[in-house]
């Protein structure tokens, strides 16, 4: 598969800090196991979606610079360019190929992406996954890292109605995953990969938000 070259490395690396401002100036974000993400080498976080604030955070919390998928819609006016200067990986949620070349790009030069499996905002809880994720992790040989966003969204609530500030959130990150895909056709491996990581993230939200108190926001709320 080949397509553009991807976004190069630096606007991450500032981009964290305007991700750190979100989470930490504006509102209270708790980081538990940063150390589970490999320091060196490509690597794919895979993380869980409920709501509008997820990307700021994920690109500020993460221990590693990160270029994460962004739906074409968002790359527009001010915040389009936001997003260009920060190194995000504009998304065609009805043919990925592009941005999938993108992200495959960064992970052969040892870099690290960030993707939202769900495909759009929902209730969180990984009922199911698309097939990118996967791709990615078989045709690079990065490990897939899952990753639980929770609070960000109240029970009920919109996923763009922004919650009171300094509100408490926590990003839990798992153990990284080595898809095993020895001996299988690509497509296979794929298939049965896509799933092997919806379980883990589905795992890790349901006991991230056990372990922290926080009540699963369940569907999303009238006026999203």
């Amino acid at each position: 598969m080949s397509g553009p070259a991807g976004p190069g490395p630096l606007g991450p690396a500032w981009g964290r800090w305007l991700g750190r401002f979100v989470a930490r100036g504006l509102w209270n974000t708790r980081v538990v196991g940063a150390d589970r993400v490999p320091r060196k080498g490509p690597v794919v976080l895979a993380a869980n979606h409920q709501h509008v604030l997820d990307g700021p955070l994920f690109i500020g919390v993460a221990p590693r610079p990160l270029h994460i998928f962004v739906k074409e819609e968002m790359f527009t006016g001010p915040l389009g360019l936001l997003f260009r200067a920060t190194g995000q990986i504009r998304t065609d949620r009805t043919n990925g190929r592009a941005a999938l070349a993108q992200g495959l790009a960064v992970l052969r030069r040892g870099g690290a992406v960030g993707i939202f499996p769900e495909g759009s905002r929902g209730d969180g809880a990984v009922e199911s996954a698309r097939a990118g994720v996967a791709w990615l992790a078989v045709n690079s040989g990065a490990p897939v890292v899952p990753v639980a966003i929770c609070g960000t969204r109240e029970p009920g609530g919109s996923t763009g109605r922004l919650p009171p500030l300094r509100r408490r959130f926590v990003v839990e990150f798992g153990e990284p995953l080595n898809l095993v895909c020895e001996g299988l056709p690509r497509r296979q491996a794929i298939v049965e990969g896509t799933e092997q990581i919806r379980l883990a993230m589905a795992d890790l939200v349901d006991g991230a938000a056990a372990r922290h108190g926080l009540v699963p926001p369940g569907p999303v709320g009238q006026g999203q």
